[in-house]
């Protein structure tokens, strides 16, 4: 089936035995299976609260209306849920014998709630073993992403970035596979024959191009970018690669968590830039340069590796990806890397950086005319040398913003500062002047930012709360702060735009 590309790990479930191992709470499991994955928790004391459960919750119920244990049971474990929590008072002094038989009988864990512990000190107890858990996921998806990048950066990257996949997957086989699903490399040790079988026919779900061989498609049609399978215990999952080769990467595990999808998915970004036919040395060096420019290097270092032709910085953010007060995003919006891998190949660019909270960030070469992308809100810079993409990858952050808050869907950055009327006045005297006027507010980057933003939008409160992402209330102390310290009328337009003048050059 097709599976989601998240950009970040979704939170891992809950193993039972870690909640009960909290001497804290008391628990104690008296039915059902040891064994189950807790996703969250839910209260109900309904006599039948099956409409109103997801699956893999833990049910905290009093048995207010508990009458037909075997019904009750049976329902809760239809609609999936992990496991049972019966609170012992004050409607019990002990749990059902009724229910703790139908539990065993229907393979539900039943959990006795003593007394002291309260449903809301079980909820809190879950959701902080769900961040320390996501914390360690995510910890482990940073890791996978730095060995990846380093990886590729070896004589031989393609197997290289195939081993560390396999190492970081826990001992999965990794396979790269031709369009007519013939291996090219692999890392691992391979599984059964059967799943290697079932693996190839998954590669051409993704690659319904594939040529040759059972199962072959006679007709073009639409393909997911990924999917997965399940053959005797085994996992699979494979990948479509971008860069117009029709490869396909096949991963092969015993188990698989949560983020998992999201290390294959940046394993599918390196490899396609890698699988990509380049014109020579040179393009190949140039490529290593960016690397190492998107790791952390000093741009100084690499730019005579880079030349001197300009780069672009481009900042994309999904449509509609602007929270509200739940912090929510739009869905159906494009999310993670094998999204943000799409969005690079549209731009004419592997090189592409996804971050957690969905945002992308794409450096293309040359003064390309970047178009607007469906599904995305871009920040476009102004075209580059090498030294300067630190400075351009900054203007696309704010274009986006602003593009965010006046719902476009692309803003170009309005060039270096300095420009028009700027260029009357010596840099060197307009930093001064900045940093002097400024001075009051210059320590708090929020402040110099709301004001930044607010006089961008031309003293918009509900389109600076957008470009923030914060509420409109904020954006008014914040400028009414600045206002104080800075002792400055905010509504004399001459005050504004020697404010913006002054901003542009802190």
């Amino acid at each position: 089936m097709q599976e989601p590309s998240p950009a970040s790990p979704p939170s891992p479930a809950i193993p039972l035995a870690a909640l009960l191992a909290r001497e804290d709470l008391g628990l104690r499991r008296i039915a059902g299976p040891e064994d189950a994955d807790v996703h969250w928790v839910h209260t109900s004391e309904m006599a039948d609260p099956y409409p109103y459960l997801l699956g893999g919750e833990l049910l905290l119920t009093a048995g207010v209306l508990l009458t037909d244990a075997d019904h009750y049971v049976s329902r809760v474990a239809q609609a999936g849920a992990a496991a049972l929590g019966f609170g012992v008072a004050p409607v019990y002094d002990t749990v059902p014998p009724a229910l703790v038989e139908a539990c065993d009988r229907y393979g539900l864990p039943l959990l006795e709630v003593p007394p002291p512990t309260t449903f809301t000190a079980i909820a809190r107890a879950v959701w902080r073993l769900m961040a320390e858990a996501r914390h360690r996921e995510l910890r482990r998806v940073t890791e996978a992403q730095q060995g990846l990048a380093t990886a590729a950066a070896r004589p031989d990257p393609v197997p290289a970035v195939l081993n560390q996949l396999t190492a970081r997957l826990g001992g999965a086989w990794a396979v790269l596979l031709s369009p007519e699903g013939a291996p090219l490399a692999a890392a691992g040790s391979p599984p059964p024959p059967e799943a290697q079988t079932a693996l190839t026919h998954l590669a051409r779900v993704v690659n319904p191009s594939g040529r040759g061989g059972v199962g072959e498609i006679s007709a073009p049609r639409a393909a997911p970018s990924s999917a997965t399978d399940a053959v005797g215990g085994t996992h699979l999952a494979a990948y479509a690669l971008t860069g117009g080769q029709d490869l396909v990467l096949g991963v092969a595990s015993e188990r698989r968590t949560a983020g998992d999808h999201t290390i294959a998915g940046v394993a599918v970004v390196l490899l396609s830039l890698l699988t990509t036919p380049h014109q020579g040395t040179a393009e190949a060096g140039r490529a290593a340069a960016l690397v190492r420019l998107l790791l952390g290097a000093d741009p100084a270092d690499v730019a005579p590796e880079l030349g001197a032709g300009e780069w672009t910085a481009v900042h994309a953010r999904p449509t509609g990806q602007g929270r509200g007060a739940a912090g929510s995003t739009a869905a159906g919006a494009p999310r993670g890397p094998l999204a943000a891998a799409a969005l690079g190949a549209a731009l004419g660019s592997a090189l592409v950086d996804a971050a957690e909270d969905g945002g992308v960030r794409v450096l293309v070469s040359g003064a390309r005319d970047i178009a607007p992308q469906p599904g995305w809100t871009l920040g476009v810079s102004s075209p580059v040398p090498a030294r300067d993409l630190p400075a351009a990858d900054t203007r696309a952050a704010q274009a986006v913003r602003r593009a965010e808050a006046t719902r476009s869907p692309l803003v170009r950055d309005r060039g270096e500062p300095g420009a028009g009327v700027a260029s009357l006045v010596a840099p060197d005297e307009a930093r001064a002047h900045a940093r002097a006027q400024l001075a009051p507010i210059a320590a708090s980057p929020a402040l110099t930012e709301t004001l930044r933003t607010w006089l961008s939008l031309h003293g918009s409160w509900d389109r600076t709360a957008v470009a923030l992402d914060v509420h409109r209330n904020t954006v008014r102390q914040r400028i009414a702060r600045c206002a104080t310290l800075l002792g400055a009328d905010l509504d004399d337009a001459d005050v504004r735009m020697d404010l913006w003048f002054a901003l542009r050059w802190l």
